[in-house]
């Protein structure tokens, strides 16, 4: 009887403090007693309380607790001992290591600084708080709004996902592989709207654009390669290059995005963004985009075409990828779903010569062997059934809606601040006054709900001009917030000298 009150003292203590990773209250008893028998707080062979006794204790229904009892009982966390009720299993404890005394998680005498070839944690990065969600107004980049999400829809395909065909088909390791149903999907629906036709060889899935630019950089760059890039620029595909070779140019854009300047002329391989620029979001117009394509040609240059956030553009009609005008197969085109989908989803894709993608498959292999082939296939029942084309529609009107609002409330509480106009996209590039450091300005919006990224992360290097630029994202915060969230980063830049 003492055994069972110990136990129920501590489920009552460690349920109200366990969140898990579950939906559902069943869910959290669940992982809240499995937790609790595999680290050792409650012993093998231990006596569980009754689930009156113990439903009484984390103030649920009986019938909950029941439930997640009977599951532990089919998992073999819990038997039932003849005259005792239900005890732990002493049995499921055999696969585990004996615990041994703890130590110093960091051992003397190892100088790991030494060892270390290369310095990725010192690079600058773009930084986003965890807890964005914590915040009253987030105009943070890269994030969404769940009320926009059609869950509906995913939840449907992932559910069919599971059906016995289709498991047996996403379920074996692929080697290195891709989905076919997603390769399908890719080839015949994603890369059309974009005027774009490639064969199945010529076309390799990532976990992302990151990714991408990874597998790009350690294929095709030396330490003395010349790789040019926009500055302001994509920060991750900066580092990337930057981990290969000593020779990153930082190129020149203007109100149509990355110029064809004589420094571009100097480099092999040039990253773009022309859909929506990273981060002004300008649109690179027709003309620039055949500017830059006859000097690639003329200079024998290779293209990184990374198609951001194409889909999402206000007047519906997006302009021609670059690689759609290329006709001689100099335009490498990186594609993504994350962006739009939901940025967790981790799903991107390169569109490349075969013999490129040969060698692009054969390093992915080294590394993850393929994307996940659930999310994968749950994917491609997605676009198939026309759930993203319907999504992209409504996350146009909504963002072109919320671009408005801002844009207003900028006018109305921070005219000194100009924004970039923008054809589409799911975030504003704004530059403040002369002088104004964002950095110190994130901090005191930070103080009162607001959280906006500052902009030097995207210059190659840091100066005072730089400091004066901030991105604000709309694609998270509801479209009723965004005029009190400007009012409220008013009153931060207000409150003291920046």
């Amino acid at each position: 009887m003492r055994q069972k009150q110990e136990i129920t003292g501590i489920w009552a203590k460690l349920f109200p403090e366990f969140s898990g990773s579950s939906a559902t209250l069943q869910g959290r008893v669940k992982e809240m007693m499995v937790h609790s028998i595999l680290i050792g707080l409650v012993p093998a062979g231990a006596k569980v309380p009754t689930s009156r006794a113990l439903a009484d204790a984390l103030g649920l229904s009986r019938n909950t607790v029941s439930l997640a009892l009977q599951v532990l009982v089919d998992k073999g966390f819990l038997i039932a001992a003849p005259r005792s009720g239900l005890v732990v299993n002493g049995d499921i404890l055999l696969g585990q290591a004996v615990q041994s005394s703890p130590r110093s998680a960091t051992p003397t005498g190892m100088q790991w600084d030494t060892r270390l070839v290369s310095s990725v944690a010192a690079q600058r990065n773009i930084i986003k708080p965890a807890n964005w969600q914590d915040f009253a107004y987030p105009f943070v980049y890269g994030q969404f709004d769940a009320s926009l999400v059609p869950l509906k829809d995913w939840r449907a395909c992932a559910h069919q996902a599971l059906f016995v065909p289709a498991v047996r088909k996403w379920a074996q390791d692929h080697i290195n592989r891709d989905s076919e149903a997603l390769l399908d999907q890719i080839q015949h629906r994603l890369l059309p709207a974009r005027g774009i036709m490639a064969r199945r060889d010529e076309i390799l899935v990532t976990a992302g654009s990151q990714m991408a630019c990874y597998l790009l950089a350690n294929v095709l760059l030396d330490r003395k390669t010349v790789v040019g890039i926009e500055d302001p620029g994509y920060p991750d595909a900066r580092n990337n290059f930057l981990l290969r070779s000593d020779h990153v140019k930082a190129l020149p854009i203007d109100a149509d995005g990355l110029t064809p300047s004589r420094a571009m002329g100097q480099c092999a391989y040039v990253y773009v963004t022309p859909s929506h620029q990273c981060p002004t979001t300008v649109t690179m117009p027709l003309a620039r985009r055949h500017e830059i394509l006859a000097l690639a040609k003329k200079r024998d240059m290779v293209l990184f075409e990374d198609d951001h956030e194409s889909e999402l553009n206000f007047s519906g009609r997006p302009l021609p990828a670059l690689k759609s005008l290329d006709t001689d197969g100099r335009v490498i085109y990186l594609g993504s779903l994350s962006k739009t989908l939901a940025h967790g989803l981790r799903i991107g894709y390169i569109v490349a010569p075969a013999e490129l993608i040969r060698e692009l498959r054969a390093l992915r292999r080294l590394i993850i062997r393929h994307t996940p082939a659930n999310n994968s296939h749950t994917a491609s029942l997605f676009i198939a059934q026309g759930h993203h084309d319907a999504f992209i529609r409504k996350l146009n009107v909504t963002y072109r809606e919320r671009r408005e609002l801002l844009t207003r409330a900028f006018s109305k509480y921070l005219p000194q601040f100009q924004i970039m106009p923008s054809q589409g996209g799911s975030g504003a590039w704004i530059k403040g006054p002369d002088g104004l450091n964002t950095q110190t300005l994130a901090e005191n919006c930070a103080a009162r709900g607001v959280l906006i990224e500052p902009g030097d992360i995207f210059f190659r290097k840091t100066s005072t001009a730089s400091q004066s630029h901030l991105r604000l994202g709309y694609a998270a915060i509801p479209g009723n917030l965004i005029d009190a969230g400007v009012q409220e980063l008013a009153r931060a830049y207000n409150s003291s000298e920046l």
